[in-house]
């Protein structure tokens, strides 16, 4: 079987799904590599060679002398200014996309991420931080409804930006943010999730089964026993 160029390392989470659904948007071959987060396989030695952090995702490049690059973030411009789509090459343009692309790797990842860690996986139920990081993510989503009031897009035309914030912002029932109150925001969600590439590209590596209770308490123990071990 001939490889295909880039080789993406990868697990069912938002950041995870940022570099598939980027890779399928722009309809670049690649072969797939899941990482089993809860047996800790991120942390590997030979996966640590390739990303530092130990973390995913991870794409390899074959063409380019099998060169990695990891942080979600730095896959998708990567891959973006390979192809010359998602990202605008004038000066004001790309400062845009990249704005909104910060944004999301700065403020809505990081606090629906630690609304996950508090509300879901960790062993103490502490309300006042729970409210805390909830709240946050719900201002983060007033911000991008905002935005989407007179905008079809982040960033002018669909790119980067809309898919890094749309992986995080698909999850808001598991964060326990309501998304009611943001009507510009529901329709932009929308509207991605209709795309092809968009569900294609959030079933890699496979399908993350959190439809019964069942599902999703097998799934808070595994997450609540890599953030006691600090595997997360």
């Amino acid at each position: 079987m001939t490889q295909a160029r880039y080789l993406l390392y990868t697990a069912p989470t938002p950041n995870g799904w940022k570099a598939s659904v980027t890779l399928e948007e722009l309809e670049l071959p690649y072969d797939v590599h899941p990482i089993d987060l809860m047996k800790g396989a991120q942390k590997a030695p030979d996966y640590v060679r390739l990303n530092p952090n130990g973390r995913i995702p991870t794409l390899v490049d074959r063409e380019e002398g099998d060169f990695a690059i990891f942080e979600s973030g730095a896959i998708m411009i990567y891959l973006a200014e390979e192809t010359g789509r998602l990202l605008p090459t004038d000066k004001k343009g790309r400062s845009t996309v990249l704005q909104w692309l910060m944004f999301q790797m700065g403020g809505i990842g990081p606090m629906m991420g630690q609304a996950n860690v508090f509300g879901r996986y960790w062993p103490e139920k502490i309300e006042p931080v729970i409210d805390r990081y909830r709240g946050e993510s719900a201002r983060l989503f007033g911000v991008l409804d905002t935005r989407l009031a007179d905008h079809e897009w982040l960033a002018g035309d669909y790119s980067i930006a809309d898919i890094a914030n749309w992986c995080w912002v698909r999850t808001y029932a598991w964060s326990g943010v309501d998304i009611d109150p943001f009507p510009h925001l529901i329709r932009w969600k929308n509207a991605i999730e209709g795309r092809p590439a968009a569900r294609a590209g959030v079933v890699v590596p496979g399908s993350l089964k959190l439809s019964t209770q069942e599902d999703a308490d097998a799934f808070s123990k595994g997450a609540r026993s890599m953030v006691e071990t600090g595997k997360k």
